[in-house]
């Protein structure tokens, strides 16, 4: 998540202090991805730093403002210009859990998928019904229009990418099912000369929920 380049997406509305671009981040994407004011006046300092914002003053109450500069209006074009990068995926700790599950010892991994494949659909339908609740208010008018719309994209990815998610759990289940029963008939038709040789590891399938 780059927030950096949220915080300049907000600031080239106007001046802006710190715990006002938290609020405001936090309800352009329903508190999706939190910030503290911390984090905020940290990623701040970094972009002063960089000459992408400056200081601009106090507002009534004693904030101390920050506005874009030139430089940081011409780094967020080139930011929304951009596509986001994909050679490098991010870390995904499901598919590391995965990973490093098969052939563990202990580990069921077919548990492992059944318990987040629960999380996984438990998520998608929540997300399906704050949607609901987003296309309500935009529907309604009685809201600010600009943040919904923001949240129901957010929303939205949220539901793609968890309906992904459950495919894909699907999708190595029966993968794991298929290479557990080619290797017990891998095993089950070596000649006797080769029964010294190490069998190729059974993953044992448990029902489905």
């Amino acid at each position: 998540m780059s927030i950096r380049h949220g915080l300049l997406a907000l600031l080239e509305r106007g001046p802006r202090y710190g715990s006002q671009l938290r609020t405001e981040f936090e309800s352009r994407t329903g508190s999706t991805w939190p910030l503290n004011v911390g984090q905020v006046y940290t990623t701040l300092n970094r972009l002063e730093r960089d000459g992408l914002v400056s200081q601009s003053g106090e507002d009534e109450a004693g904030h101390a403002l920050y506005a874009i500069t030139d430089h940081g209006r011409t780094e967020l074009r080139t930011w929304f210009e951009k596509p986001v990068d994909r050679t490098s995926p991010a870390r995904d700790e499901l598919a590391i859990k995965l990973a490093m599950a098969v052939g563990a010892p202990g580990v069921d991994i077919r548990a492992v998928i059944q318990a987040q494949r629960h999380h996984t659909v438990k998520a998608m339908q929540d997300y399906t019904r704050l949607k609901a609740q987003a296309i309500t208010a935009l529907e309604s008018g009685g809201s600010q229009e600009r943040d919904d719309v923001a949240w129901l994209l957010v929303l939205e990815q949220l539901i793609f990418q968890t309906e992904a998610e459950a495919r894909w759990l699907d999708h190595c289940e029966a993968r794991l099912i298929r290479l557990s029963a080619a290797a017990g008939t891998a095993a089950g038709s070596q000649p006797p000369e080769h029964t010294t040789a190490p069998a190729a590891p059974t993953i044992r399938p448990s029902p489905r929920p």
